[in-house]
Parts: C-alpha cells; sequence; structure tokens
C-alpha cells in the first residue's frame, strides 16, 4: 500500500517536478521547433497526445479508486463501530453525539436566530402594554397602584400538600418499578416456571402504575380541594412517571429475556444511579446512558427558570386583561349561537397565547434548563412545528418527547402485536389514548368532565392527520393549519371557561356523579 501511494504521488506530480519539463515550457525557441512555422497545430501529433493522456488517466484510476475506496471504508467502518459502542450502552446515536455534541447543540439554539429572536421581543414589548394596561387602568379605578396577584396566589394554592405528593410519588416510582423489575430479572431464569414469575411480577407492576400512581395523587387531589395550578402540577407529574416507569421496564425486559435464552452469566440490570438520572432527565425513553455536555452554563439554567416564571406572570396578565371581563359579563344573556360565536372570537387571542407561552415555558424554557443542569446532550425537545403544511408533520414536530414515547411504546408496539396490516387502526389507538390523557389531565384540573378538547383531538384532529397529510406542501397549506390551530384554540378557551364561570355562579347544593358530567354552561343564567 505505502509502495503504491508513493507512485500514485510520482505520478500525479511528475509533470510540475520535471525541471526539463518546466525549462522547456519557459523556453520559446523550444516551443518554436514543435510548432509549425505557419502556426498551425499538428492534428496528428495532439491525437496521440490526447491518447497517451487518456492512457495515464486510465493508469492512475485503480490507484485514485483503491485510495478513496480505502477511505470510505475506514468512514463507514468507523461510523459502525460508534453507533455499536453506543447501542451497546444502550444510548441512541444522535445528531448530538455524532457531530461534536456542545458545540454543535449551543450554535444551533432556537433564539440565536435573528428572526425568532424578533418575535421574542415582540412578545416581551406586548407584556410590557399587558403591565402598564392593568396599572393605568387600577390608577384611573382606584386612584392608586394595585400591584396584586390574586390569580397566581389562588391557582397555585395549597404548595405543601402538593410537595408532600411529588415526594411519595417519586420514591415510590424509584424504589418500587426497580425492586420488582430487579426481583423479576434475577430470579427469571432460575423459575422452574418463568411464565407464571413473570406474570406474577407483571400483574403487581400493573397494580402499581394503577393503583399508587393512579389513584393514589388522584385522591389527594379531590381530597384536599387543590385549586387548578397545583392540581396540574400533580396530575403532571403521575402521568410523566407513569410514562418513565413504563418506559424502564419496556426498555430492559427484552435484554433480560434475551441474556437468559443465550445462557449468559450476567444479568442485564442497570444501577440505581442509571434509573435516577432517567427520571430526572427530560426524555420519556429510557437508556443506559445519554449524550452528555462538558460543563454546566449555570447562567443559562438561571435564564430559563427565570423566563419560565415570566410566562406565568404574562399569563396572568393575558387572562385578567382578556378573559376575566369577558366572561364575567357574558352570561348576563341566555345561552345562543350568538353567544357563543362571539365568545369563540373573542377567545382567540387569549388561546393563542396561552398555547404560545406553554411552548415556550416547558418545552423550551423548562427543559433546556433541567437539561443543562443534567448536563443531558440530546435537547431536540422539538423541531420547527410552526414551518409546518400538514397536521401529521405538526404532531410529530410539536412535542417530540412525547410524540417518541407514543411512537414506540403505543404505535410500533401496536403494531407488533397486531402485525403490521393494521397501520391505521394503530394510528387510531394512538389518537385515542392522547385523547383520553388530555381530556383527564383537563378534567381533574378543572373539576369537571366537559370533553370538548376529546372531541377535537379525537374527531377532528385525527380528520386533519389523514386530510391535511404530509403531501401537503405549498404555503397556503401551512396558514391553514394556523388557521384552523387559532380557531381550536379559541373554541377551547370560550367552552372551558364559560363552563368554570357557570360553575363558580351556579353551584349546586347536592351535586351528584351526573352533575360533574352534565355542562352547566347551558342552563346557567346569572345578572350581576
Amino acid at each position: 500500500m505505502v509502495g503504491e501511494e508513493t507512485s500514485l504521488r510520482k505520478r500525479l506530480s511528475k509533470s510540475s517536478d520535471d525541471p526539463e519539463e518546466s525549462h522547456d515550457q519557459g523556453n520559446p525557441a523550444k516551443q518554436s521547433q514543435e510548432t509549425p512555422s505557419n502556426g498551425r497545430v499538428d492534428i496528428k501529433e495532439l491525437i496521440t497526445k490526447k491518447k497517451q493522456l487518456a492512457a495515464e488517466a486510465e493508469e492512475l484510476k485503480p490507484y485514485f479508486m483503491k485510495e478513496v475506496g480505502t477511505h470510505f471504508d475506514d468512514f463507514v467502518t468507523n461510523l459502525i463501530e460508534r453507533s455499536v459502542s453506543l447501542d451497546s450502552g444502550g444510548s441512541a446515536l444522535t445528531s448530538f453525539s455524532v457531530l461534536g455534541g456542545e458545540k454543535n447543540h449551543r450554535a444551533n439554539e432556537l433564539f440565536e436566530v435573528d428572526h425568532i429572536r424578533t418575535i421574542y421581543h415582540m412578545f416581551i414589548a406586548l407584556l410590557i402594554l399587558f403591565i402598564l394596561s392593568t396599572l393605568v387602568v387600577d390608577y384611573i379605578d382606584e386612584g392608586r397602584l394595585v400591584l396584586e396577584f390574586n390569580l397566581i396566589s389562588y391557582a397555585f394554592g395549597q404548595l405543601p400538600v402538593v410537595m408532600w405528593t411529588w415526594w411519595a410519588m417519586f420514591l415510590s416510582t424509584l424504589s418500587v418499578p426497580y425492586f420488582l423489575f430487579q426481583h423479576w430479572a434475577r430470579g427469571y431464569s432460575k423459575s422452574s416456571h418463568p411464565v407464571i414469575h413473570s406474570v406474577f411480577h407483571g400483574l403487581l407492576f400493573m397494580v402499581f402504575q394503577i393503583g399508587i400512581l393512579g389513584f393514589g395523587p388522584l385522591y389527594v387531589v379531590l381530597t384536599y380541594m387543590l385549586p387548578p395550578a397545583s392540581r396540574s402540577i400533580v396530575i403532571f407529574e403521575q402521568i410523566r412517571l407513569i410514562m418513565k416507569a413504563h418506559s424502564f421496564v419496556r426498555e430492559n425486559v427484552p435484554r433480560v429475556l434475551n441474556s437468559a435464552k443465550q445462557k449468559s452469566g450476567t444479568v442485564p440490570v442497570p444501577t440505581v444511579n442509571q434509573y435516577l438520572y432517567f427520571l430526572f432527565a427530560p426524555t420519556l425513553i429510557y437508556r443506559d446512558s445519554y449524550p452528555r455536555t462538558p460543563t454546566v452554563r449555570w447562567g443559562y439554567v438561571a435564564m430559563q427558570f427565570a423566563q419560565v416564571f415570566g410566562c406565568l406572570f404574562y399569563m396572568n396578565y393575558a387572562f385578567e386583561r382578556l378573559c376575566v371581563p369577558l366572561f364575567r359579563n357574558i352570561k348576563q344573556e341566555p345561552f345562543s349561537a350568538r353567544v357563543l360565536v362571539l365568545c369563540v372570537f373573542n377567545s382567540i387571542l387569549p388561546g393563542v397565547l396561552g398555547l404560545l407561552l406553554t411552548f415556550f415555558a416547558f418545552l423550551h424554557c423548562w427543559l433546556n434548563a433541567f437539561a443543562e443542569m443534567l448536563r443531558f446532550g440530546d435537547r431536540m425537545f422539538y423541531k420547527d412545528w410552526w414551518n409546518s403544511t400538514s397536521y401529521s408533520n405538526y404532531y410529530r414536530t410539536w412535542n417530540v418527547v412525547v410524540h417518541d414515547w407514543l411512537y414506540y411504546y403505543a404505535y410500533k408496539d401496536f403494531l407488533w402485536f397486531f402485525t403490521k396490516r393494521f397501520r391505521s387502526a394503530a394510528m387510531l389507538a394512538v389518537f385515542a389514548v392522547s385523547a383520553v390523557v388530555h381530556e383527564y389531565i383537563l378534567a381533574v384540573t378543572l373539576n369537571f368532565f366537559y370533553p370538548v378538547l376529546f372531541i377535537l383531538f379525537m374527531f377532528f384532529g385525527m380528520a386533519f392527520n389523514f386530510i391535511v397529510n404530509d403531501s401537503r406542501k405549498r404555503p397556503i397549506w401551512n396558514v391553514m393549519m394556523w388557521t384552523s390551530l387559532f380557531a381550536g384554540q379559541g373554541v377551547i378557551v370560550c367552552f372551558y371557561c364559560q363552563e368554570w364561570y357557570a360553575r363558580q355562579h351556579c353551584p349546586l347544593k347536592n351535586p351528584t356523579f351526573l352533575d360533574y358530567i352534565q355542562p352547566r354552561s347551558w342552563t346557567c343564567h346569572y345578572v350581576f
């Protein structure tokens, strides 16, 4: 190989290194001898030179292709080895780990883009106007500046109950699933009845998921009558921990079965530290290890948490300025189509603000803050969903963290169980699971069942997913997607706020179960 390389380099550099040829090129007399005196080029001599060059090129071609092929093979082999080493460690191969880690990620942060940062500044300006509007109105009405945050203090009431409930959920999730899996894994190959052994531990895990993590937090929320924001914290953490525990078991059970099938002497049980890191990591897919950044930018962490609190105050001002005046007066006339249409259109702006603030506060600030503290490298929490021209692309890119969980553990597992012929049924099942969970969150948070979101998600959302699919590429479809999103947010805010105020102003003395699921806003009529 070394001799071939030397020969190749000599052939490529022959023309430039030959002193005689160089001297001849600079000697006019020599050139004049080779060129006829009449200035015409000898055609036969030119053809001979071309054939000579072609022969030399054909001679060099095998060496060149061999050299390029060798380097390409080395590159592919190195890439495969890195992929296998990552897979054996339990972590997925990501663009972050291949393309250079921290530098690659931080160079592509969302709000380093000038156009996005300009929109960010526009939202800050709108927040300043909300604050000034509130202060001016308070000064005109009250004759003084009223800086009160009654809505936030009410919504986040009884935080001590929330904290000890969270600790109970977290400690139980840390101990019970890990202990059950460890006990099952170490006894599986030794058991004389491995199927019964597995079914027994699987039933215990289901009892934990449904009984302890399912009904436990729900009982606390209803018994202590927690306010809406405090309820949402408990319920979101409940669902997150259920999904985390499922992923941990789902990813590790096949490894134990494969180890037992190969009669390996070691049982692949992750360490407690690996499971503990996963419970805090901003991902719902378990891996033994993840791409890591070398340092923690604590200033960046502080900035992300500050922006989360800023979004909370933003929502407070938006709700007080846009929603409270509307829904305080909307029930002074009976429920009708006119009232409903006006309500929906007046609710579009606060609904859109709520959508964008929720995205920015949670999917960008909150998850990036925890990723930075844990030096978690793969921060693809969302993609450019705002450029979507189809609903199928919007569902894939809006929340990548939840989408990945649904794709691997709902969609793919459904296809694995029922074979790949039922793709439409698998997609329908994923929509049903997502719609039920979303409606469950709202029902528990607001303390009433009003399945507006379920209907929008399950019927309109699913229909748009098939109709406005990935084949739609023209910009008009992006406009249509945004228009339908705006309208949907207006419907959600209008219906749920109407029902909330109706239940506040038209309470029942002895409500039955049907009273919790029957809309009160259709019959309630109150006058101030």
